[in-house]
C-alpha cells in the first residue's frame, strides 16, 4: 500500500509511505500500523538531542547564565534547547540591554564550545551517516557555526556536506527559516524533505516551513508527531526513488 503524504489522490515519488502489507492508497489519517516506510527525496537533522548527546553540556552552561542573569532555574530549564540564546533572552528578559545580550551570546558560544568532554553520538547516528549519500541531507542546529563544529567533532561525526546553523539565519527556530534554508541547501522543495528533531521549538520550525518532521525523544516526552526514542530505532537506506525511512 503507497501513502501519498503530499498529493492524497494518487501515488508519486517523494514523499511517501510504504506498508508492509496491502495496496492502494488511502488518506494518511486512516493508516494504523506498526511499522512505516517513507520515501523522501532528503533528510534535515537537527543537532543537539537528535545527532549528539550535549545534554549535559547545556545545562550546565545554561545554569550559569541562570546564574548571572539572576533567574530561577525552573524559569530558565523550558528555553534552554532548541532556540538561540539571543531569542531565549529576548523572551525571558526583555528589558535586557543589548550590550548584555550579546556578552551572554558569546559567553554561552564560548562556554559550551569548549565543554565537550562528555558530548557523544546519539545511538544510531553513526550507523545512519554511513550509509546516506552526503548530498541527500543537511544538518539544521540553533547552535552557532563554531558551537555545531565543536560537537560535531568532540561525537566523533563527520563533517556534514551542509551545515546551517543559527549564523546563517536572521532569526532561529522555532521560525521557519532555518528548515527552508535546509530545504534550498539540499535542492528539494520542503515538502519532499524529511526532518528529525527532539525540541518543541525545532519540530515548529520545520512543520512551520513544511517539512514533515519525526521526534526524538531524548530531552522531551510528548512532541506531538510521529516519534522514535533515538535513531537506533530508524533504519536508512537510499535508492533511485529517494532515501527510504523505516521505523
Amino acid at each position: 500500500m503507497f501513502l501519498d503524504l503530499g498529493r492524497p489522490c494518487r501515488p508519486v515519488l517523494t514523499p511517501w509511505v510504504r506498508t508492509r502489507r496491502g495496496s492502494g492508497v488511502v488518506p494518511l489519517c486512516a493508516m494504523v500500523i506498526s511499522m512505516t516506510q517513507l520515501v523522501v527525496s532528503a533528510l534535515l537533522f537537527d543537532l543537539d538531542g537528535t545527532l549528539v548527546d550535549s545534554t549535559a553540556s547545556v545545562e550546565r552552561n545554561w545554569h550559569k547564565l541562570a546564574d548571572g542573569i539572576e533567574m530561577p532555574w525552573e524559569d530558565v530549564a523550558p528555553w534552554i534547547h532548541g532556540i538561540p540564546v539571543r531569542q531565549v533572552l529576548a523572551r525571558l528578559r526583555p528589558e535586557m540591554p543589548v550590550e548584555d545580550v550579546e556578552y551572554w551570546h558569546h559567553f554561552m558560544v564560548e562556554a559550551e564550545s569548549s565543554d565537550t568532554g562528555d558530548v557523544m553520538p546519539i545511538p544510531g547516528a553513526v550507523a545512519a551517516w554511513d550509509v546516506l549519500p552526503t548530498s541527500r541531507w543537511a544538518i539544521v542546529t540553533s547552535g552557532g557555526l563554531r558551537l555545531a563544529t565543536s560537537r560535531i567533532r568532540a561525537a566523533g561525526l563527520p563533517m556534514p556536506r551542509y551545515l546551517i546553523t543559527a549564523d546563517d539565519v536572521a532569526v532561529g527556530k522555532p521560525n521557519p527559516a532555518p528548515y527552508l534554508m535546509g530545504a534550498e541547501k539540499v535542492g528539494f522543495p520542503p515538502s519532499r524533505c524529511l526532518a528529525f528533531e527532539d525540541a518543541p521549538a525545532g519540530i515548529a520550525s520545520a512543520r512551520a516551513a513544511g517539512v514533515p518532521v519525526i521526534g526524538i525523544a531524548t530531552n522531551h516526552g510528548d512532541l506531538g508527531v510521529a516519534t522514535v526514542r533515538d535513531l537506533s530505532e530508524v533504519e536508512f537506506s537510499a535508492d533511485r526513488t529517494g532515501v527510504v525511512v523505516t521505523y
